[in-house]
């Protein structure tokens, strides 16, 4: 047991104060007086020395001699400590341990007492002259100053900016005061956490953490372990009358450890153990230690530990060392460490600023009014309500509209990066709602192509057709990377590639190419290769997704699972996708690719031409090579639907018609422009274009050759201004 000056949870921020510059009588020496410098001068009555630093020439002389303390008949000496900044003010500081943190590190090193002046109502108590004795705080300030002005002991008194802590609910300003508290020495218990993380037995991803964790270690100091709180584990303490304290697992176990009378009342200790000493024990207390049960033995020591970068000294740090000393093992393997989600502004959310999102408010909705009133409830400062109310309404005009679970969980592990701050955007929810609805909707898409349950095997154990064997690919290659990125802990490329896949690859090619695949005019194999292979790759999808969206892909699998022969069975039940090598397919991407480049590059013409993308038009292939003529013959009846064609041709000599032309490679697309367009509307648009491109390189022209502007705008400004004009001038 010890003492501290102990706080209690506070905000820090830079406050307009008084310093005052007041003058402490020399003993023995007349008329002679050091000039101290105070914000607070109440506590001067709990001054128990001034120090200055042992190389200030000024004052060596007059250490371990003696000063009045102005407005008392207490005497305090003069001491050395090489904490004194000799340049700040008159390089003397008034030393109050039981009232300054700093103070109390000084006294602690030269075995001064403590002298606590304040009640715990922040009023001046009998330590203090009794003019002063029963005065609040702030109005013995001014009683002090007014005594202090009327002896002539005060040179000056000037403005300074400092800072000062404040109650995070009351606001008022937080008075550091002495108690006796319970202290857990932690140099023993550091020194095996260190030797762990050394030894490789922790990791840390992402590995910077390591560092801050070890620096921490190192640099560690002991515990106050005791809190004045109504809730949570008292400390196994007990005193008796005389003031004697005896420690052990109960009363009855003291009694009979130091041969207590039963006449002797014992009172326990009221304070409770600090919240992190609790939690510190949660790795192996909640698994049955000190039983060795059947949980402690099957999952002690645990994996990973998965937490904020603002708790590695509450939290990891005390897990780690308490885990070593009562079971010998790390309490985990690795610790991944996430940043702290804010509001979309960057803000810490927080009940006070009125910017909290509740994750049941996403998920199942709630009106403008409803959302407001929640938010202007049970405020620490309920001024703010009007405030918060109109950022509510200006953020929320509609309120929160249902985004569902699997949406909100997909938005946090997309967000998941190796940074301190993750920004909280709605608008990502509201997208990955709609991708839930997209896989809704392939879903039902392929389950309308198969009427027979269990779905018959293709007659080839091989897929035979190309687009099959590259989606396969591309699955493959999905796996792979997802298997990586769980290795990682990079959830958020493992989400981005698997909504990559599903949206763009899966959706918006595959399902579009499959269809020409399942007209009755496809041979009757190709067709049932093609809706196995559909089936297959949609609910190893499901599989892959399961993990961040484990709603909507178990809604959709149970209506694939009778299709492969799983009626009664859990998605959660089922192996992970995994990959061998064989899955790649290397000459099927590549056709692939060139199928995509062939219709993106039709696209594009539409565009150009400002034609509506359903408008069958006509295309000619021309020049290219042997491949491209082969992919032409092959790929011909899924590239005309596909890509909107009315008619579809590979031509060996180029007329002189007017066509728009795009090249894949070495081939020509060829779209011939006669009915297509109206020249009378099409040239004027042109000309209109034309004017405003060289309009805007004429203007980015003139601002570049001004040397002035050049000179003193920003090098980005100038840098995206020299991009622009290189931009407009190849239009």
């Amino acid at each position: 047991m010890g003492s501290t000056i102990i706080n209690s949870r506070f905000r820090s921020g830079s406050d307009q104060s008084r310093r005052t510059r007041s003058f402490y009588p020399l003993i023995g020496h007349s008329e002679t007086f050091l000039q101290v410098a105070t914000t607070r001068p109440e506590t001067l009555f709990g001054d128990v020395a001034i120090a200055v630093h042992p190389e200030d020439t000024r004052y060596q002389h007059l250490i371990d001699t003696q000063v009045q303390i102005p407005l008392t008949d207490r005497c305090i000496p003069i001491i050395a400590d090489e904490s004194v900044d000799p340049n700040f003010g008159s390089g003397c500081v008034k030393i109050t341990p039981a009232h300054d943190f700093n103070d109390y590190t000084v006294a602690q090193r030269h075995q001064l007492p403590c002298l606590t002046i304040f009640t715990p109502a922040a009023h001046l108590n009998e330590q203090v002259p009794s003019t002063y004795q029963g005065l609040e705080r702030f109005t013995a300030r001014k009683k002090v100053l007014e005594d202090l002005e009327r002896l002539h002991l005060i040179e000056k008194t000037e403005a300074h900016t400092l800072n000062i802590p404040r109650g995070d609910r009351s606001g008022v300003v937080i008075e550091p005061y002495l108690t006796d508290q319970w202290f857990m020495s932690m140099k023993p218990l550091a020194a095996p956490a260190l030797q762990a993380i050394a030894e490789g037995k922790l990791d840390f991803i992402p590995e910077t953490w390591r560092k801050v964790c070890v620096q921490w270690l190192e640099n560690i100091e002991d515990w106050c372990v005791s809190r004045q709180l109504w809730w949570g584990h008292r400390i196994p303490a007990w005193h008796d009358h005389q003031g004697h304290v005896y420690v052990g697992e109960t009363e009855a176990a003291v009694r009979t450890r130091y041969a207590l009378q039963p006449s002797i009342v014992l009172t326990q200790d009221e304070d409770v153990l600090d919240t992190w000493f609790s939690s510190a024990l949660w790795p192996f207390a909640s698994l049955g230690w000190p039983e060795s049960t059947y949980e402690f033995t099957t999952f002690y020591p645990t994996n990973v530990l998965v937490t904020g970068f603002d708790i590695i000294f509450f939290w990891v740090a005390r897990m780690l060392m308490l885990g070593l000393h009562y079971t010998g093992q790390v309490p985990f393997s690795q610790v991944y460490v996430t940043g702290l989600i804010r509001d979309h502004e960057g803000q810490k959310m927080s009940k006070s600023k009125g910017n909290v999102l509740d994750p049941l408010d996403v998920i199942q909705g709630i009106s403008l009014d409803a959302l407001t009133e929640k938010r202007c409830q049970g405020l620490m400062q309920p001024q703010m309500a009007k405030k918060i109310a109109q950022a509510t309404r200006k953020q929320f005009p509609k309120g929160i509209q249902a985004l569902g679970t699997d949406a909100l969980r997909f938005t946090y592990c997309a967000l998941a990066s190796p940074t301190r701050d993750i920004r909280f955007d709605l608008s990502r929810t509201e997208g990955y709602r709609n991708f839930c609805n997209k896989l809704w909707n392939a879903a039902r898409f392929v389950l309308m192509q198969v009427t027979e349950q269990p779905i018959p095997l293709p007659e080839v154990t091989s897929l035979t057709l190309t687009i099959n064997r590259a989606f396969r690919s591309r699955l493959a290659a999905t796996i792979n990377a997802m298997h990586q990125h769980f290795a990682q802990y990079r959830f958020d490329w493992l989400a981005q590639t698997i909504y990559e896949f599903i949206w763009n690859e899966y959706c918006d090619w595959y399902l579009e190419l499959a269809k020409p695949m399942l007209n009755e005019t496809t041979p009757a194999s190709e067709r049932a290769e093609t809706r196995y292979h559909l089936v297959l790759v949609l609910e190893c999808c499901l599989r892959l997704l399961h993990p961040p969206m484990p709603f909507i892909t178990e809604e959709i699998w149970q209506s694939i699972a009778p299709l492969l022969g799983k009626q009664g069975q859990s998605i959660l039940s089922q192996a992970y996708p995994t990959v061998s090598t064989c899955d790649h397919d290397t000459e099927a991407e590549t056709a692939l690719a060139w199928i995509k480049a062939v219709v993106g590059n039709v696209r594009t013409l539409r565009s150009e031409m400002n034609l509506a993308p359903g408008r069958p038009i006509p295309l000619r292939l021309a020049k290219g090579t042997a491949l491209d003529r082969q992919r032409f013959t092959q790929f011909t009846e899924i590239l005309k639907p596909v890509a909107r064609l009315s008619t579809f041709d590979y031509v060996d000599q180029t007329d002189a018609e007017p066509c728009t032309i795009s090249l894949v490679g070495e081939l020509e697309l060829r779209v011939p422009m006669a009915g297509l367009i109206d020249t009378t509307l099409e040239i004027p648009r042109l000309q209109k274009e034309i004017a405003q491109l060289d309009h805007e390189i004429a203007r980015a022209t003139q601002q570049l050759a001004n040397t002035d502007f050049v000179q003193k705008a920003p090098p980005a400004v100038v840098a995206q201004l020299e991009q622009r004009l290189a931009e407009r001038s190849s239009s």
